[in-house]
């Protein structure tokens, strides 16, 4: 029983010794794809924030300013984008961010334009309406893809096919940290304040100021959209890294109990064979 046993515990040290060289591995190629993701984000912000600076240039000098992207109407149908991830191994990214996305949808109509594999999954398992399946891979996702995403929800909320425009991500806060949020993309949230006049502006809009303010506003959701999938994107590969240096621990702890296991049934077996040749020996 004790040849057994030892060797029953041997194969299990050995395979969890190959689990850790593969958790560990997941958590370098994690970390690597982490630092690429937050060199993203901080790359595309410049860009977006000379947009918001525009339209609110646009919005603060322009008399009488009105857009069919600022009207707030009767909440019959919502649509929400909503990003997941490719794959699992992530700890809880998948899971939180879906039941945030749930909590929001609770009791509405609505569609869901759901961005990565697990989302898509996840949303068509529960009947969700499922506005396009065109954004299955977050890995494909590019910021093309974004811009054109944005105009289609853009039409669609000026053609009255749903009447508000959400984003759930998953916020990155740190390295152990990240949390889900929601955004509201559409109607835009703009609150004019008359400290931000400025009188002085001699920008001229062709053909005019309202027309270039609705042109940029799916540029700018765009950029939102992009910045929210780098968001997540980063979150995930943050969570994937917690996840798997955790698995790479346990694997270890693992391999300890198991070691003291391997030696205490080793030295039992011999402990048991001295005993039996010192009785035959007495014989």
């Amino acid at each position: 029983m004790a040849g057994v046993s030892m060797k029953d515990i041997k194969l299990r040290i050995k395979s969890m010794e190959s689990t850790k060289q593969i958790t560990k591995a997941m958590e370098m190629v994690a970390t690597s794809k982490l630092r690429r993701a937050q060199e993203r984000v901080a790359n595309s912000r410049p860009y977006f924030e000379i947009l918001f600076d525009t339209l609110n240039t646009i919005a603060n000098n322009t008399e009488d300013f009105s857009s069919p992207f600022l009207e707030k109407r009767e909440q019959k149908k919502a649509c929400y984008v909503v990003i997941g991830g490719d794959r699992g191994l992530a700890g809880g990214y998948n899971s939180n961010v879906f039941e945030l996305a749930l909590r929001e949808m609770d009791g509405r109509q609505c569609c869901v334009v759901p961005i990565g594999k697990k989302c898509l999954e996840f949303f068509q398992s529960r009947g969700f309406e499922i506005l396009t399946d065109a954004y299955a891979l977050a890995s494909d996702v590019h910021v093309g893809d974004c811009f054109s995403m944005a105009k289609m929800l853009s039409k669609g909320f000026l053609e009255r096919e749903f009447d508000t425009v959400s984003v759930v991500y998953t916020n990155f806060v740190s390295m152990l940290s990240q949390s889900p949020a929601v955004l509201e993309l559409l109607p835009l949230a703009y609150h004019p304040r008359p400290g931000d006049t400025d009188s002085g502006c001699l920008t001229l809009y062709e053909p005019d100021s309202i027309s270039v303010f609705d042109a940029i506003i799916p540029e700018y959701l765009g950029g939102l959209v992009y910045g929210a999938l780098c968001e997540s994107v980063t979150s995930e590969q943050g969570a994937r890294r917690t996840a798997m240096d955790a698995a790479t621990k346990n694997a270890e702890e693992l391999i300890s109990g198991l070691s003291l296991k391997y030696n205490r049934a080793r030295q039992g077996a011999i402990t048991q064979e001295i005993t039996e040749i010192v009785a035959g020996a007495e014989k």
